[in-house]
């Protein structure tokens, strides 16, 4: 199970709820706001230069961002909205960032790893009763008949099953060591392990969902000098993203004063909380507008970072606003929030003409094309005449749907060619990407002449009326090519799908498409129509927030249904014990290892060859600065695009 499953519902509501189909916030987030009335920053969390500023005044450079909504709060563990997130890299400097599908060291002094020693297993004797993961990953109370990994032991091969008398049962537990450097506060107050200890006991009584998965298979998580923690894995947990595993310092010293409970409502975490980055929350005026100023504590002052005195912060929701705004100097850089992909061929026309800069970047969610192989009603056993014929249940026939679709030309005429069509569930410039997989370009003739084989004639000669069975396996002889197709009613989902079902009728087809409402088309199981798994054909995304491939989306064990209470992601239905154990084996590998790459490219091709899904066009995130601007840079795998907030300049740095 991914850390990501627990909220995959919620992952895939965010995509379809936005306008344009682009992976935003849902409407309800957009509409969040800050109710209290305006006010300066508390007395008691005053810089400790603010005199020498007061002092020493000098021309500020100032910068107007503006944010397609309003921060819901600055506090990290209440559910901070994308908007939040973009305020809190300003705030905060990661410990780590993700970039490039990489990792960087923050104000970590490095990234941890096997190699170097700061990450390592042990050897620990494990007895009934004790939590371990188990070899298909889940966290379970040991007792008989639970598979594990024992100590030494990395192939399926060797899985023991546990046994009462099995008394000398030993696992492997990951410990990983950080090591912060010496860094302080905004108010000038050194930052210790302790914050980071503290930070970590917030994340448990917060009970925040987004990290329920790394909280349940946490150990311990000490100090283990001033500026050094250690975080120990429950037994059994091999964890990729190991070097993650470090709670972000929260400020003991001045929340310790409140209950937990009472952050999510206290100015001091939710308006103005401390941090050690280049800016610090200055002023906010709900419903309008923010102004951060430069941290003159941050430590890259020496550097003479940030470049800019002031950020300020405009709410601005509307695109064709917010780029009129640019254009008359109001807004100096659209943050991708506002959902600009609606105007990208105006962008790139001011682009051209040196009027602003368009930004864009590809993102880790692909919009794809599920085929419901399994649906629901097949559960209880297929029953001829009740339940719906097996049109998708052969390869083939997934496969020559895959030529039939024009992704090509959704990709040109709906995405302006800024993005390219995804072989597999990963975008194309992912590292782990190979190129030796199976591809489907579109190929109407060759998609009908695959259909033909399996059985599907075209018995009239007439592309535009649907194919018949003839002695396809699993459908009744005469029955007609003829499927349902839904999505919902996002204005690039009406584009691209129009698009694909045009190329499909090419094929002989046949699809009727239906639109529906956010609320319906994610409506739950086991009623809802998708997330109950009661279609044929059915586009969406599902969000990935992290770096490697989410394989266990289309793993056996995560089909959805009634006995695991709808719980998963595979809503196709999809099932293939080799992916299913090359998954698992990818999962058990780490960064490093022989069989990592492997692992990974193995699920890759075995999609690639089935198509549970047919990725469609990674998801674009789009931005927009003025012409001058310098330092923004749109990263496919950084958690925010203020994630270098510090070295944003405009004007000289251009020429």
């Amino acid at each position: 199970m991914s850390r990501l499953m627990k909220t995959l519902t919620l992952f895939i509501l965010i995509a379809g709820l936005s306008l344009t189909g682009c992976f935003a916030l849902s409407e309800n987030d957009q509409k969040q706001t800050v109710t209290p009335s305006a006010t300066v920053s508390p007395a008691e969390l005053e810089l400790a230069s603010a005199q020498e500023a007061t002092a020493t005044p000098a021309p500020k450079k100032e910068l107007t961002l503006c944010l397609g909504y309003e921060p819901n709060t600055l506090y990290p563990y209440d559910n901070p909205n994308p908007a939040a997130k973009s305020i809190l890299s300003a705030i905060y400097e990661a410990p780590i960032t993700r970039r490039s599908y990489g990792y960087q060291a923050g104000i970590l002094q490095k990234v941890p790893s096997i190699k170097d020693g700061d990450a390592s297993f042990v050897s620990v004797p494990i007895q009934e009763g004790d939590w371990v993961v188990d070899a298909d990953g889940n966290l379970k109370e040991l007792i008989q008949g639970v598979r594990v990994y024992p100590s030494g032991c990395h192939e399926r091969e060797c899985i023991v099953t546990y046994k009462k008398d099995l008394d000398d049962l030993q696992m492997e537990q990951m410990n990983v060591t950080f090591s912060m450097v010496d860094l302080q506060w905004a108010d000038g107050t050194p930052i210790t392990s302790d914050d980071s200890v503290y930070a970590f006991d917030l994340a448990i009584a917060s009970k925040d969902p987004s990290q329920s998965y790394i909280l349940e298979r946490t150990a311990a998580y000490e100090a283990v000098d001033p500026l050094s923690v250690s975080w120990q894995g429950v037994p059994g947990f091999r964890d990729n993203t190991y070097m993650m595993n470090f709670w972000q310092p929260m400020p003991y010293h001045i929340w310790s004063e409140f209950e937990s409970a009472e952050l999510n409502s206290t100015d001091v975490a939710t308006r103005y909380p401390l941090g050690w980055g280049p800016f610090v929350v200055d002023e906010w005026f709900p419903g309008e507008s923010m102004r951060l100023v430069k941290n003159p504590l941050y430590h890259g002052a020496d550097e003479g970072l940030p470049y800019l005195d002031v950020l300020n912060v405009l709410f601005v929701n509307d695109p064709n606003t917010a780029i009129a705004s640019l254009l008359d100097g109001e807004c100096d850089l659209l943050d991708p929030t506002i959902p600009l992909d609606g105007q990208v061929e105006l962008l790139q026309d001011l682009d051209s003409s040196g009027q602003a800069q368009l930004l864009y970047r590809e993102q880790m969610s692909v919009e794809s094309l599920y085929l419901g192989i399994n649906p629901a009603t097949y559960d209880d056993g297929i029953v001829s005449g009740n339940d719906r014929a097996e049109f998708l249940s052969d390869p083939r026939t997934r496969q020559a749907i895959a030529m039939c679709l024009d992704r090509q030309s959704v990709v040109e005429d709906v995405l302006h060619g800024l993005v390219s069509v995804p072989d597999s569930y990963i975008p194309n410039e992912h590292p782990l990407y190979t190129p030796l997989l199976d591809l489907y370009a579109f190929d109407p003739t060759e998609g009908a002449t695959l259909l033909d084989d399996i059985g599907w004639k075209d018995v009239d000669n007439n592309e535009s009326t649907p194919r018949v069975a003839y002695n396809v396996t699993g459908v009744p002889s005469g029955s007609e090519l003829v499927m349902n197709y839904i999505t919902t009613t996002a204005i690039q989902r009406r584009q691209s799908s129009e698009i694909l079902v045009t190329s499909l009728n090419r094929c002989g087809i046949s699809v009727n498409i239906e639109y529906l409402d956010p609320e319906e088309f994610y409506a739950p199981a086991p009623d809802g129509i998708l997330l109950g798994r009661n279609f044929d054909l059915a586009q969406f995304a599902m969000g990935n927030e992290g770096l490697l491939p989410q394989c266990d989306w289309f793993m056996s064990d995560d089909i959805p249904n009634a006995e695991n209470d709808w719980v998963g992601a595979n809503l196709s239905g999809y099932r293939n014990d080799e992916f299913d154990a090359s998954c698992q084996s990818a999962q058990h590998s780490l960064h490093g290892e022989v069989d990592f790459e492997k692992n990974y490219q193995q699920t890759l091709a075995i999609y690639t060859e089935d198509l549970p899904a047919i990725p469609l066009y990674p998801y674009l995130r789009v931005a927009a600065a003025r012409a001058d601007m310098c330092g923004f840079d749109l990263d496919p795998t950084a958690q925010s695009s203020l994630w270098n907030v510090a070295e944003f300049d405009y004007g000289e740095c251009a020429e």
